[in-house]
């Protein structure tokens, strides 16, 4: 297996993990809570595909699907369009209520997206330094094993809080 092979297999990973998740969800399974301050499965899922729409288009050198493909719009969060979710507070959460589709959707855009970009990932820019405010400096290949472990763990999130969410009744 090739390193490109390699990375698709692993954000292929996520796009099943999201799917699963939203496969047949009640709709309101995408808002609860388990407790006021806990993330919900639809920010779960909107914040895991922000960060990977970002990041991606981050190294790529390309505009984020999000603006590009007017997801921002179809969403209609009252958020910065800049805001992938890092930082929000109990209240912010609470307002990402979208539907299963729209979520799907987006996440399916931006893993298109990064499919494409990771087909012309070379072995030789997995050493090119994308971000030099760490120490050491980040390179392209931890760039994108951070983004598919932050991805794995937030639909992990998810899926556990769908089982607490079926678990309740």
């Amino acid at each position: 297996m090739n390193h490109n092979d390699l990375l698709t297999d692993a954000f292929g990973r996520i796009k099943e993990l999201v799917h699963s998740v939203l496969d047949d969800i009640p709709t309101a399974a995408l808002t609860y809570r388990p407790d006021a301050d806990a993330n919900s499965i639809a920010w779960l899922l909107w914040h895991l595909t922000r960060v990977q729409d970002d990041h991606i288009a981050g190294v790529a050198g390309s505009e984020q699907v999000w603006t590009s493909d007017s997801w921002f719009e179809r969403f209609g969060l009252p958020f910065d369009k800049s805001d992938i979710g890092y930082g929000q507070s109990s209240s912010d959460v609470a307002q990402v209520t979208s539907s299963a589709e729209l979520l799907r959707e987006y996440h399916d855009a931006v893993h298109s997206k990064t499919v494409a970009y990771l087909s012309s990932v070379s072995t030789d820019d997995l050493d090119r330094i994308v971000d030099e405010n760490w120490d050491p400096p980040v390179t392209l290949g931890a760039r994108l094993v951070s983004v598919v472990s932050d991805d794995l763990q937030h639909a992990g999130q998810a899926s556990y809080v769908l089982g607490l969410y079926t678990r309740r009744a």
